[in-house]
């Protein structure tokens, strides 16, 4: 056995945790279809949100985490229900009042309100499709659409015909008694109208693998429950999907978990072996709102890759899955600074913490050089006192900082530099509020000032630092009413960077100049 893999063996970083319970399940004998099968799910009705992505992006840590386990080959497959009806009108979309006669058709029976596709069903996967393409995934995408049509699920089907009042008396248990009279785990699309369905069923053949119902009209219909006829109610879809193409892993949205016996009893019910599951923590907007895909609140991707690039997105799914995350900009930069931190502590240390490095799972194992000398977080302050409207202001600043770097050798930097200005102009500027200081804090600025004209040591950031902290330990205790002086009084905000750090970068006699304006009240 490899170093890497008996490392991994013992690793308590969670993708590790969840390949090694996926891998006892084929410790006797390989799967029979020759691979195991990593699985997500998205519901097109509406544009594709953020906690997409991260579905898509831990469980690709799972799955290469189980490549370092074993030797078994895998595959990651990503299933779209676009057959389910359109149950209601998304409020982010063009002349949302054009769709409201396309209520309950497939949704890839619905026109694209945004002109580019055959429907809209087919834009929402085109743009999840672009979304996962942008991370460099390797998966295989799935419509159901083409999954129903094309025979794929026939057999399955046709055993659920034959097992119906096996899964019906599954399904029956979770419902209320006014829902158990009218409900059928078979949703007919209207052989005229298109509509997917929800009426009762009168009879379920199983010589003929076919239903018999009334239509909303009163008329009476049968159609073969194959060839895209019919399709499933989604939580008897969810199993059936399982059993029909032997998904191995699954993760999903806590909102899920209540229903997970469910989608493995009717799994079961069809012939097939339940997947391994992992139910992870919902994603909120600022409000704590659940994030939904048709009101677009919360921050979408497209949103956070204008102001950090994709490995600070990773990194941020990787935190803690089981716990609730609020995902709204202020975010942003600490995920940033968080991910360049990781990749600079890989290096240098042994294969259990790297193995336990979040950047491990974001890379598969080939983990970058960070390029990023400057934290982002110190770039934004440097915008903000700068007014930086481009990335070149910033990058005056960092040349005499240091002077070896160039956006070639730095590339890290240079995105970082271009990100910052961005997100300043956006975020910082119109919320920056500088404050006028107390007395005590006027006193400590003024010594401060006094203290940096006479330096003339190295403009360094641990020596800065020194010269910062000993005018506040003087004058405060605790110390951190110092720095807060500091950020609110000379940046206009609440938190910021070591101190001596950016006067190292913003200059000594900028600094002094900034304490200048804060004293004579031109900042407040």
């Amino acid at each position: 056995m490899s170093e890497l893999r008996e490392t991994a063996m013992t690793s308590k970083a969670w993708p590790f945790e969840e390949a090694r319970r996926l891998l006892k399940r084929y410790q006797k004998s390989p799967p029979e279809k020759g691979f195991v099968l990593f699985e997500t799910g998205y519901g097109p009705s509406g544009l594709p949100h953020i906690g997409t992505f991260g579905e898509v992006a831990r469980t690709t840590m799972v799955k290469r985490a189980f490549e370092a386990l074993s030797d078994i080959p895998t595959k990651l497959i990503c299933f779209s229900d676009d057959l389910d009806g359109m149950r209601k009108v998304p409020s982010n979309v063009p002349n949302p009042e054009a769709l409201e006669a396309y209520l309950q058709q497939p949704l890839t029976s619905v026109p694209d309100p945004f002109g580019e596709y055959p429907s809209f069903g087919e834009h929402n996967n085109a743009m999840l499709r672009r979304f996962l393409d942008t991370f460099g995934f390797e998966y295989e995408f799935y419509s159901a659409r083409d999954f129903y049509r094309s025979g794929q699920f026939d057999e399955i089907l046709k055993r659920a015909v034959e097992r119906y009042d096996d899964i019906m008396a599954i399904m029956l248990k979770s419902l209320r008694e006014e829902r158990q009279q009218t409900y059928s785990i078979f949703l007919p699309i209207h052989p005229e109208t298109g509509r997917v369905l929800y009426v009762p069923m009168k009879k379920v053949c199983a010589e003929t693998y076919t239903v018999t119902f009334d239509d909303e009209d009163g008329k009476e219909w049968t159609l073969p429950v194959t060839s895209g006829n019919v399709k499933l109610q989604w939580k008897p879809d969810f199993g059936a999907r399982w059993a029909a193409l032997g998904v191995d892993f699954e993760m999903y949205g806590k909102e899920h978990a209540t229903n997970e016996k469910i989608y493995d009893a009717i799994c079961r019910a069809l012939g097939g072996r339940a997947p391994e599951h992992f139910s992870y923590e919902l994603f909120l907007d600022e409000n704590g709102q659940k994030i939904s895909k048709s009101s677009g609140n919360g921050v979408s991707i497209d949103e956070w890759l204008t102001y950090a690039p994709t490995e600070s997105l990773a990194y941020f799914m990787y935190q803690k899955p089981k716990t609730a995350k609020r995902m709204h900009f202020d975010v942003i930069p600490k995920a940033y600074d968080e991910y360049h931190q990781q990749l600079r502590a890989y290096p240098g240390q042994d294969l259990k913490a790297q193995l336990n490095n979040p950047v491990w799972h974001i890379h598969g194992g080939d983990v970058p050089e960070s390029t990023l000398i400057v934290p982002f977080a110190m770039l934004l302050n440097l915008a903000s006192v700068s007014g930086a409207e481009d990335k070149e202001t910033l990058w005056g600043f960092i040349r005499r900082y240091a002077p070896e770097a160039t956006a070639e050798s730095h590339p890290d930097l240079d995105k970082a530099a271009g990100f910052a200005v961005r997100y300043f102009n956006d975020f910082v500027k119109p919320t920056r509020k500088h404050r006028a200081p107390t007395e005590q804090e006027r006193e400590a600025l003024e010594a401060l000032k006094f203290a940096l004209e006479a330096y003339d040591g190295p403009v360094e950031d641990e020596a800065l630092q020194s010269v910062v902290y000993s005018i506040g330990r003087e004058r405060f205790d605790p110390m951190r009413g110092w720095f807060t002086a500091l950020y609110e009084v000379l940046l206009g905000a609440s938190q910021g960077p070591r101190f001596g750090g950016f006067i190292a970068l913003y200059g000594v006699p900028e600094t002094i100049a900034l304490i200048d304006k804060a004293l004579a009240g031109d900042l407040a």
